[in-house]
């Protein structure tokens, strides 16, 4: 619709809401005669009549009247869009990088809110945690811990979350207790500073056995080489969260607890650009109660989504 059709379907709305002309073109700022003219001119363009007037009054004939909450509607739509496309224009590019998850529904969640890049370079949590501190990114989605935010100056929401399983050797699915798997530990702390912290919590809170290794075996082949030498069901990194089985190994629950892995969308503390703060909004309102509470979970300490 123009933009004189979308004014003519405003003054209808005015006139209704006041069923008078003078008070409803001083409510509009405009002349009476010519609110008058652009009622005529809605009228004879929808080819039905809106109002019945006199001198003395003015009410809504039944076309009017069914029309009415339409109309209301209408204008809330165009108004919606208005918002949403001058958000997009005035809003700034907003990088985001990322470990190697992403929600599914990022780009139609960005979409309305802010002109999205995603960073090429996937890195470890604690690598963009730091890159967002230090202005290299605006946003990452990340593992972090409540003393992460605290150094780094940064705030963090839930936007993801895992329940973390075992792999192990034969055909036995059955559930696991934490206590009976390994963990692993690699000795490569540049690459894997996050999981170890979370392996070594888990380790210490649960009795599962940690392993140190130094081959990358995280993930990967080299990890299904581990599980085969362990002898015990190996608990499966978030890395590995989607990648096949080979048809000699099996996922099997794990319980007392249930482990789980969370993912926040990382800020910093003073960020007050609203494309940024608009797009953190647009991510993770509306994604539900992703953090476990019954009594058999477990979220390491100092989680923020503890």
């Amino acid at each position: 619709m123009t933009r004189m059709e979308l004014r003519q379907l405003r003054y209808f709305v005015a006139v209704a809401e006041e069923l008078n002309f003078g008070r409803a073109a001083e409510r509009l700022l405009i002349a009476g005669p010519s609110l008058s003219q652009q009622i005529k001119a809605l009228e004879r363009d929808l080819g039905v009549r809106l109002f019945d007037r006199d001198r003395r009054s003015v009410s809504l004939t039944p076309a009017g009247s069914a029309l009415l909450p339409h109309t209301r509607a209408l204008l809330d739509r165009a108004a919606d869009l208005q918002q949403r496309a001058g958000r997009l224009a005035g809003s700034e590019p907003v990088r985001l990088g990322y470990v190697n998850w992403l929600p599914g529904d990022l780009t139609a969640r960005a979409a309305e809110v802010a002109q999205l890049h995603i960073d090429a370079w996937i890195a470890p949590s604690h690598t963009q945690a730091a890159r967002v501190a230090d202005g290299s990114l605006d946003l990452a989605v990340c593992w972090v811990r409540t003393e992460d935010l605290e150094r780094r100056g940064l705030r963090a929401r839930l936007i993801g979350a895992d329940r973390l399983y075992a792999v192990a050797a034969g055909d036995d699915s059955n559930d696991v207790a934490a206590q009976d798997t390994v963990v692993l530990l690699d000795d490569d702390t540049t690459s894997w500073s996050s999981w170890n912290t979370y392996a070594e919590l888990l380790a210490r809170d649960t009795g599962a056995r940690a392993v140190h290794i130094t081959d990358g075996g995280i993930t990967g082949p080299a990890f299904f080489d581990h599980v085969r030498r362990s002898g015990l069901p190996v608990i499966n990194s978030p890395k590995g969260q989607t990648t096949p089985l080979p048809a000699d190994l099996v996922r099997r629950p794990v319980v007392a607890p249930e482990i789980h892995w969370t993912w926040s969308v990382v800020r910093r503390a003073s960020e007050d650009r609203p494309a940024v703060l608009a797009l953190v909004d647009a991510l993770c309102d509306g994604v539900g109660d992703l953090v476990p509470h019954a009594p058999d979970a477990w979220l390491p300490e100092g989680d923020p989504h503890r």
